[in-house]
C-alpha cells in the first residue's frame, strides 16, 4: 500500500447503544480507555498515527519495538493504554500526552511504558479488509503478544462480559458482527459501543455563553459540607428542558470553592440534575457528562 495513501486513512466507528446484549453473531471485546490508532509496517519503517493523522512515534517510542514482530507490510487498527495497577488508566496516559521534552518521553517510556492493544488487522501484504472479521481475527492470531503489544481477547457472552467491566469499574464492552467487513472513517451498526456509565446528583450552578446562542456551557457542582464544588462543564442546547430558566436566572456573585473565571454568570444553585459519565479524574472532574434526568 502506498504510504501517502495510508496516512490518509481513518480508523472504522463505533454506534453506541444504552444496553449490552447477546447475539450470536457478535463477538465481544473490552472498550479500551485509550488512544485509537493505526500502525503502519514495512520492512524500512513504523509508522504509528491517530485518528485525526496524527504521527505518534516520537510520543512512544517503545511502540517502535513492534515492528519486530511483523515480517510483513500490514496496517493494525486498535488503542494505545497505559495500565495503572492492571488497569487502563486515561489519567496516566495524559500525562504521556502532555510530555514534550525528549529526555521526559525516554524516561516515562521506560518506567510508564504504554501498550498498543490490537483489535483488527486491515492490510497484511494485501488488503484484507473485504474479509469478515472473524478470518481477519484468525490472521492477527498468528502473532504473539509481546511487552508493547497485545491482541484484544474476543468473548462470547456480551452480558457477562458488561457485568464483569462492572465489578472491576473499567469504560466498557464492544460487540463486533463477526462477518462485519472494515469500512474506513464510517461509523456503521456492525460494530457498537456500550459504555459503563456511573450517574451521581449534580447542581448548574452557574453558565458561559458560547459563539452560538444556541448553546449553553453550563457548571455542574457537587455539595460538600454546605459548599459547592465544580466537578466539570459540558454543552446544554436550548432544545432541553430548562434552557430558558437556566439563561433568565438571576446573576450572583461566586460562591464555587474551586472555581473563578471570567465571563462566568453563577446562579443559584436550584438546578439539580442526574448525570451520567464515564469516571471522576483525580482532580474530581468528571469525564463525559451528560444529564440524564432533572430533579
Amino acid at each position: 500500500m502506498e504510504k501517502n495513501k495510508f496516512l490518509t486513512l481513518k480508523p472504522m466507528l463505533l454506534k453506541e447503544i444504552d444496553k449490552p446484549f447477546n447475539d450470536n453473531n457478535y463477538f465481544y471485546e473490552l472498550k479500551f480507555d485509550g488512544i485509537r490508532s493505526l500502525i503502519y509496517i514495512n520492512k524500512n519503517e513504523i509508522i504509528i498515527k491517530s485518528r485525526n493523522n496524527i504521527i505518534l512515534n516520537d510520543m512512544y517510542p517503545e511502540l517502535l519495538e513492534i515492528k519486530n514482530i511483523f515480517n510483513n507490510e500490514c496496517i493494525l487498527d486498535g488503542e494505545i493504554i497505559l495500565l495503572d495497577n492492571n488497569k487502563p488508566s486515561f489519567s496516566k496516559l495524559q500525562e504521556r500526552i502532555r510530555l514534550k521534552n525528549k529526555n521526559k518521553i525516554k524516561e516515562y517510556s521506560v518506567n510508564n511504558p504504554v501498550t498498543f492493544v490490537c483489535f483488527d488487522i486491515l492490510y497484511k501484504d494485501k488488503d484484507l479488509t473485504n474479509l469478515p472479521l472473524i478470518k481477519r481475527k484468525e490472521i492477527l492470531n498468528q502473532y504473539k503478544d509481546t511487552n508493547s503489544f497485545v491482541k484484544s481477547v474476543c468473548y462470547n457472552d456480551g452480558l457477562k462480559l458488561f457485568d464483569l467491566i462492572i465489578k472491576n469499574d473499567l469504560e466498557g464492552i464492544v460487540a463486533k458482527r463477526k462477518d462485519s467487513i472494515y469500512t474506513y472513517n464510517k461509523r456503521v451498526n456492525d460494530w457498537i459501543k456500550i459504555k459503563n456509565f456511573k450517574e451521581e446528583k449534580f447542581y448548574i450552578c452557574g453558565y458561559s455563553e458560547t459563539k452560538d446562542s444556541n448553546l449553553l456551557s453550563v457548571i455542574l457542582c457537587e455539595k460538600m459540607n454546605d459548599k459547592y464544588f465544580c466537578v466539570g462543564k459540558m454543552s446544554y442546547s436550548n432544545k432541553n428542558d430548562y434552557f430558558d430558566e437556566i439563561k433568565n436566572s438571576k446573576i450572583i456573585n461566586n460562591y464555587i470553592e474551586n472555581y473563578n473565571k471570567n465571563n462566568t454568570n453563577y446562579i443559584k444553585p436550584i438546578f439539580k440534575v442526574k448525570v451520567s459519565y464515564i469516571e471522576k479524574t483525580k482532580n474530581g472532574m468528571l469525564r463525559q457528562p451528560f444529564i440524564k434526568k432533572w430533579q
